[in-house]
């Protein structure tokens, strides 16, 4: 019987051993990538508490649901740590309420959809993550909804045409990359419309002066 009683006992004297400390942020120290409680050699298992975050740890490593707060006390950035690394869907959010940026992570990689909105809710952008890198369509836009940016990532890199408009939807430039690097005909415009380094690209050096009529057209 007392066999039965003694471990029982110790989780009503010591409720620590069973489900861990609840400490303050500033508590913790981080040696060789584990998180300690200061002044102890053991790896920490617990919660922290505090007005900025609210999170678990796991034999020192960051494990569980999570919350960030700005100082106005709204949230900030929520999601799940596994073993110290971001895993599953992930969210944060403006100082002012608003939805900045929703996506996943897989074992601390961004992976698949991405969405990044403005401070006044407008779309920002949208992009697909493939092991930590960008790929596929990348569009952009200002804060007043008119189209930024528009082209395409392939292995972290762009490539294929791209092209920028100013915010009162004035074309900047158009041209193609290939491996990250300019590559083919470009033009960049001034704010007044007019045309400025134009040329002919390969692997991001320019190699001619002159471009097609129809792209300064465009």
């Amino acid at each position: 019987m007392k066999r039965i009683l003694a471990p029982i006992l110790a989780l009503f004297l010591f409720p620590s051993i069973a489900f861990g400390d609840s400490v303050n942020a500033d508590d913790l120290v981080k040696r060789k990538g584990l998180y300690y409680k200061e002044f102890t050699d053991h790896p920490f298992t617990g919660k922290t508490t505090g007005p900025y975050e609210n999170l678990s740890y796991k034999d020192g490593r960051k494990h569980g649901p999570f919350v960030y707060y700005y100082s106005n006390k709204k949230v900030n950035y929520k999601g799940t740590y596994k073993d110290g690394k971001e895993d599953g869907p992930s969210v944060s959010y403006h100082d002012n309420g608003q939805l900045e940026y929703k996506g996943t992570y897989q074992d601390g990689v961004a992976v698949g959809s991405w969405v990044f909105y403005h401070d006044n809710g407008q779309l920002r952008s949208e992009v697909t993550f493939k092991d930590h890198k960008r790929e596929g369509p990348f569009v952009r836009y200002h804060k007043n909804g008119q189209l930024e940016t528009k082209g395409n990532y392939k292995n972290g890199a762009k490539d294929g045409p791209w092209v920028r408009y100013r915010e009162n939807g004035q074309l900047e430039y158009i041209g193609p990359y290939k491996d990250g690097k300019k590559d083919g005909p470009w033009v960049s415009y001034d704010q007044k419309g007019k045309a400025f380094d134009v040329g002919i690209y390969k692997c991001g050096k320019k190699v001619s002066d002159s471009v097609s009529p129809s792209i300064l057209k465009r």
